[in-house]
């Protein structure tokens, strides 16, 4: 069963959390995760580009010059699209990009995801992390205790305004939630932290479960992830 360090505040080691073997121990299926990646950088597209066809252009309303006699190319509009200023043939018009990614593609990506950032060493557990009051200072101490460097994925429990609000202004962390987290978030970030509260509701389990932790005051549910996101199972 795959494993995973439990670390303080400080960056000191407090133990070790087994994680289960069907998320983080999954077959890496690149391809499909390289579907729902594709996928949703497709959704993001506005899709408002446009051009006009010749029946949109403005003029071309006769005939430029007689059919025959004059020794050019017969022609029957200005705006036709081999003219300067006609009209753009098979140009873009406006449309939606969004594909249809299946529910167990997405849970399969995601997975895979999982599997690479824990075997990679990207994944880290923080136990204990919040703060009095919102503090750049203290979010960016938090990092330099756990030496992590470029893109951070720092998925919490759930809301907790003096944490992001701290971690927000610093430009290499994204903050996430786990009914909110995606296959593009895990393979972009270069480390990933997940809090004690977050990993219990990705995998079901409730309070720690790692050695010579102590429950903590409240439990962080279980989240329904929202609609258009990953999801797991």
């Amino acid at each position: 069963m795959p494993t995973v360090e439990v670390r303080g505040v400080q960056g000191q080691v407090l133990g070790e959390r087994e994680l289960p073997a069907e998320l983080f121990d999954a077959p890496v299926n690149v391809p499909v995760m390289h579907q729902v990646v594709a996928a949703g950088a497709a959704a993001q597209r506005a899709g408002t580009h446009s051009t006009k066809t010749r029946a949109e252009v403005s003029g071309g309303g006769r005939k430029p010059w007689r059919q025959k006699g004059t020794g050019r190319a017969r022609h029957g509009s200005i705006r036709s699209p081999i003219w300067s200023g006609g009209g753009i043939a098979h140009g873009p018009k406006p449309r939606s990009y969004d594909v249809r990614v299946n529910k167990k593609v997405r849970r399969a990506a995601l997975r895979s995801a999982l599997t690479d950032a824990l075997r990679s060493g990207k994944i880290t557990v923080v136990e204990g992390l919040s703060f009095d009051g919102p503090r750049t200072k203290d979010a960016a101490a938090v990092l330099d205790a756990f030496g992590v460097e470029g893109l951070v994925l720092l998925v919490i429990a759930g809301p907790d305004e003096p944490v992001e609000k701290s971690f927000r202004n610093l430009p290499q962390v994204k903050i996430d939630y786990p009914g909110n987290l995606s296959t593009y978030d895990l393979l972009y970030a270069d480390r990933v932290l997940f809090t004690s509260g977050a990993l219990d509701a990705i995998t079901g389990e409730q309070g720690p479960a790692f050695e010579g932790a102590q429950p903590e005051a409240e439990d962080a549910g279980e989240q329904e992830p929202s609609a258009g996101e990953d999801e797991l199972p």
